[in-house]
């Protein structure tokens, strides 16, 4: 029987200077390809990497049945749990996440008191919905921030991003060609696995610099 409450997957040394808790989006699981890669490339350079399960993924898991994501506050309070449970383990610790992961770290990261906080593809607004912006957890965020996104992103492209006013001024660092995953086109001449690597380069240059 699958556990109804799974336990966050881990990568990296245990007695790691610096853990980095990395939720997933609404759509993917912790163990998707997006998150292992991503987390496999940290832990190898001594980065302790913490993938936890939100509720409804964990259900999902369990029975095989597909939810939509848990209300705000139910995601919320999940995260603080596992950053709480992490706490005491890390010198350094730093949230973020893929898409809505990371958009709920950033809601939480100032109030925590995170080193950093790092966004893989964060969703400034719903697909084919530009109006409809989601830029309140930036707004006057404090926390020293990266946010990886592709050019392509539909879910806020480079030209839509560019023209916003990040009152937080988190440091953006675009992602050749890439849609909200990261693939890129075959005509760009890059491939998702060089687009993943250079998202990870990306978070650890971020990281080092927060020492």
């Amino acid at each position: 029987m699958t556990d109804l409450n799974p336990r966050p997957l881990l990568d990296g040394p245990p007695d790691a200077s610096l853990v980095l808790i990395l939720a997933h989006g609404a759509g993917q699981t912790p163990d998707a390809e997006f998150m292992a890669h991503i987390a496999t490339r940290l832990a190898a350079d001594g980065v302790r990497v913490v993938r936890p399960w939100f509720p409804y993924m964990a259900k999902s898991a369990a029975d095989g049945r597909r939810r939509p994501p848990d209300r705000e506050p139910v995601l919320l309070d999940a995260l603080r749990a596992v950053i709480a449970s992490e706490r005491g383990a890390a010198g350094r610790l730093v949230v973020g996440g893929k898409s809505m992961g990371g958009r709920m770290a950033a809601m939480l990261a100032d109030e925590v008191g995170a080193a950093g906080l790092v966004c893989l593809g964060y969703p400034f607004h719903p697909p084919g919905k530009p109006e409809r912006t989601r830029l309140e957890p930036l707004a006057a965020l404090r926390t020293p921030a990266l946010i990886c996104q592709g050019e392509r992103d539909p879910f806020g492209n480079r030209a839509e991003v560019e023209g916003y006013a990040l009152g937080g001024n988190p440091r953006i660092i675009w992602i050749a060609d890439g849609e909200h995953g990261f693939k890129p086109r075959k005509a760009s001449g890059r491939t998702r696995v060089q687009n993943l690597d250079a998202a990870a380069a990306a978070v650890l240059e971020f990281l080092r610099a927060l020492a």
